[in-house]
């Protein structure tokens, strides 16, 4: 099922594809037994998909004026609202919550674009780790490594790998500190974060309300874009490819490059050098007050006490559900005062001031998304390798959204590789003009 979304509308809509096939194909992915479906998805929707795109395919055929992609199937990650559902976003803590009474907002646009919903995602409890594990419903394998079980990445572990995989051409997931952009690295697909107010996030198991964002999964910049425009209230509309001789791209080092493995090192060097061969002007850029991000964020930040705020009281009631993992994770956020808080408050505004100012002059920055390929999920069973790592799969996502920076990871490893993903960010605000500079790289960033 690796065809772009735009690609599959125009055959539903010309006739030469039904919706009950391509929405049938998408589930007996899911169901395959031979396949991981039962572990990337936590819940699919037979039924009701099915019924749903025969519904399409007889408006189709009676020249019913349809949303432009009507019977496309889609995924959503488990924190997203869906009224009739308990929302658990990937946990065994809300169980015994009530059912969503609506749609999150972005579900009710996506359906009025006409996707058919085939199923919610797994994902990292609560969203709170970059690495993808999920010691309740099992961790996704990474598609690109059949001899070990390789983290998928996360939060938005399932999203990742179901586009992957073909199970969907594409999914929705959410990125605090780099969860869409961090699996789209490890599973070699394309990731795109925007600015934070950008779409709406009602209707969203929150981690921390001034960093979280909603942005999509998929196989091309093109797709990523239409869904972009859906997500914030447009009509799924494309970006212009924006030429490349000439482009002025910062590439950042120093803080994103110090751990560089060989493997990520490798590539990235040799997709800058297919960039400078095309016109585009590459210019190194070193910001050393990104070297103060860990000390600002060292008593937990802002996701530490937004995400404590939000789960106090489940802490206090159902401390048991929790990966222990994460439930730890919440001390951070607990021990935090109101001075704290406070000033990493004004330490983000001076460093986005400060940002802006040295990257005035670039069309975008790039940079390496994670700074090593995913390792084995062996490797991370020691707890605090686990917490290193992690910390290091964040280092570079987790740059754009202190900044409030859109940001998007496209695939830029060798044929057979583990993937690596390099990393464009834009303005805040800025993120059509991103995408335009990002479908206008891609073919080259890839190495096409």
């Amino acid at each position: 099922m690796i065809q772009n979304l735009t690609d599959l509308s125009r055959k539903l809509n010309r006739g030469s594809l039904k919706s009950a096939d391509l929405v049938q194909e998408a589930l007996s992915r899911i169901a395959d037994p031979a396949g991981q479906g039962d572990v990337v998805f936590l819940r699919s929707y037979p039924d009701a998909a099915r019924a749903q795109a025969d519904w399409i395919d007889a408006a189709r055929a009676k020249g019913i004026a349809l949303p432009p992609f009507a019977g496309v199937p889609l995924a959503i990650k488990d924190l997203f609202d869906v009224k009739g559902e308990v929302t658990t976003a990937g946990s065994r803590v809300l169980d015994d919550q009530p059912p969503a009474t609506a749609d999150a907002p972005i579900v009710a646009r996506l359906r009025a674009a006409g996707f058919v919903i085939v199923g919610k995602n797994n994902m990292t409890e609560f969203a709170y780790s970059g690495l993808g594990i999920n010691a309740h419903f099992g961790t996704p394998r990474n598609p690109h490594d059949q001899t070990a079980h390789r983290i998928p990445g996360g939060s938005s572990s399932g999203a990742a790998v179901a586009v992957a995989e073909g199970m969907v051409p594409a999914a929705i997931g959410t990125d605090t500190g780099g969860s869409c952009r961090i699996p789209a690295a490890f599973c070699g697909v394309v990731g795109f974060k925007p600015t934070s107010t950008r779409v709406p996030k009602d209707g969203t198991v929150p981690l921390s309300k001034s960093l979280d964002c909603i942005g999509p999964f998929a196989n091309s910049v093109s797709d990523c874009a239409v869904l972009d425009s859906i997500l914030s209230g447009g009509a799924g509309e494309d970006v212009e490819s924006f030429p490349e001789g000439g482009l002025r791209l910062a590439v950042l080092d120093g803080y994103v490059t110090e751990h560089l493995d060989d493997a990520v090192a490798a590539a990235y060097e040799k997709m800058l050098t297919r960039l400078s061969s095309r016109g585009v002007r590459l210019m190194p850029l070193t910001i050393d007050e990104l070297a103060e991000l860990p000390k600002i964020n060292g008593k937990g930040g802002l996701v530490g006490a937004e995400a404590y705020a939000w789960h106090k009281p489940f802490l206090e009631s159902r401390a048991g559900f929790y990966d222990p993992w994460v439930r730890d994770r919440f001390s951070a956020g607990q021990s935090q005062t109101a001075e704290d808080y406070i000033r990493t408050v004004e330490a983000r505004a001076t460093m986005r001031a400060l940002v802006a100012r040295k990257t005035d002059a670039f069309d975008a920055l790039i940079l390496p998304t994670v700074q090593i390929v995913a390792p084995t999920l062996e490797s991370l069973a020691d707890p605090e390798k686990s917490a290193a790592t992690n910390l290091l799969c964040l280092r570079n996502t987790a740059v754009g959204n202190f900044l409030d920076l859109p940001a998007i990871s496209i695939p830029c490893h060798g044929e057979g590789a583990l993937p690596v993903g390099a990393m464009l960010m834009g303005r805040t605000g800025g993120d059509r003009r991103l995408l335009s500079i990002a479908r206008g790289l891609e073919g080259t960033i890839r190495g096409r």
